[in-house]
């Protein structure tokens, strides 16, 4: 049978998915590698103090003779603190997701939805007075509970409304949290990279016992930015830690067709690396600790978080074109983070069904409240235009003769 160029090109990129997917090297590439169960994701042993320790998959280490705690220990009280956080995540970008098919937010919208653990979990192991910079896929980062950010100024930036965290200025991909360190929110690919590098360097300079989680996706990591970055970086020995967010796909082109080596954690050659399972909230937060204190005595350290992205790279994209519907599910019923934690509260006895029911549904409510904030507030004015141009520090100018004699 004749096959069209279009099918054969399709198949090569499936037959490849699939080598790779068989890699045992690998934490995980496609959906057909999962458990089925994912009460089977990770073993957990409860103690008679109410604690429980969950094992986690053993993370892959690069120039590093030993590497984060491969369980970890942890209690009603913080699983469900991370079951709240990934939660009000979820349900923010289900309802930016609904509020943009009904126009209420236009231009470009990044969801986050199934990589909530990355960002909630690394974040847990960083203070308020450490710095966070990412790309445009940004709100999860923004609503964890070291940002902090209120969920109304979120929808209102993102319905374009003068409330928003940004003044209705910068959208979905421009947002912004200085009091807490969160530096956006970029919307070109890869620029944050020398940006956090930066800023890492600048805690390094004013003697501040502080790092710079500097995120950017797989899609960004052939960027020669990325890797002038890692130079100056492992030269002065600063405190940042490089984090790809390995989804798979940049945009709808997978990693095996884009990149010619797919071990991101290895890039740095001469700075040490991490590939973790970044659809455990646990071992994003174990590895999160690890590379902060690596970072603050050491120098520079780069991190892969294998996750996966429910939606399509932004709305403009099904996400169905370069695969499978049941490839999705098969992620969302195998690795979801919120029903992991979900599973180990409920079959530990740490908290019942009807409780974290609750939880969900008042979160739900926050964010519909959110909803009409966002929908009810003002859209900036004519003269807005022209605020925040410049600060009101700027030193004045040598005088410039602007016209020609």
């Amino acid at each position: 049978n004749r096959v069209s160029h279009t099918d054969s090109h399709s198949l090569v990129s499936m037959l490849s998915r699939y080598l790779v997917g068989c890699n045992t090297n690998a934490i995980f590439t496609i959906a057909a590698r999962r458990p089925t169960d994912i009460r089977g994701y990770a073993t957990s042993t409860k103690s008679s103090n109410g604690e429980l320790t969950i094992n986690l998959k053993p993370h892959l280490l690069h120039n590093l003779k030993e590497g984060p705690a491969t369980s970890s220990t942890t209690n009603r009280e913080e699983l469900l603190d991370l079951f709240k956080q990934m939660t009000l995540i979820r349900r923010v970008e289900i309802a930016a997701d609904g509020a943009y098919k009904q126009k209420l937010i236009r231009g470009f919208l990044h969801l986050y939805n199934g990589q909530e653990a990355v960002a909630t979990g690394l974040e847990s192991a960083l203070t308020p007075e450490d710095h966070v910079i990412t790309a445009y896929r940004c709100h999860g980062f923004l609503l964890t509970r070291r940002c902090s950010s209120d969920p109304k100024l979120i929808l209102a930036e993102l319905f374009g409304k003068k409330t928003g965290c940004s003044l209705g200025k910068g959208g979905s991909m421009h947002m912004y949290n200085t009091a807490r360190g969160f530096w956006g929110g970029n919307g070109i690919v890869g620029a944050q990279v020398p940006l956090g590098t930066g800023i890492a360097f600048a805690q390094k300079y004013l003697g501040k016992p502080n790092v710079c989680l500097t995120a950017y996706g797989d899609g960004a990591a052939n960027q020669g930015q990325v890797y002038e970055s890692y130079n100056i970086a492992a030269i002065q020995k600063l405190p940042v830690i490089f984090l790809v967010e390995n989804n798979h796909f940049g945009m709808g082109t997978s990693v095996e067709r884009a990149s010619a080596t797919l071990s991101f954690y290895t890039r740095g050659d001469y700075i040490p690396g991490i590939q973790f399972d970044g659809m455990n909230v646990l071992a994003a937060k174990e590895v999160g600790k690890f590379a902060k204190k690596y970072a603050l005595e050491k120098g520079p350290i780069l991190l892969e978080a294998m996750t996966y992205r429910y939606k399509g790279h932004s709305m403009s994209d099904p996400g169905t074109t370069y695969r499978t519907k049941d490839e999705v599910d098969g992620m969302r019923k195998s690795s979801d983070p919120i029903a992991q934690v979900h599973f180990w509260l409920v079959d530990n006895g740490l908290a019942t069904e009807k409780e974290l029911s609750e939880i969900t549904e008042s979160i739900k409510k926050t964010v519909d409240e959110a909803v009409q904030f966002a929908t009810n507030s003002p859209w900036p004015t004519k003269e807005d235009l022209y605020s925040q141009v410049t600060t009101d520090n700027t030193p004045t100018p040598r005088g410039i003769e602007l016209t020609n004699p």
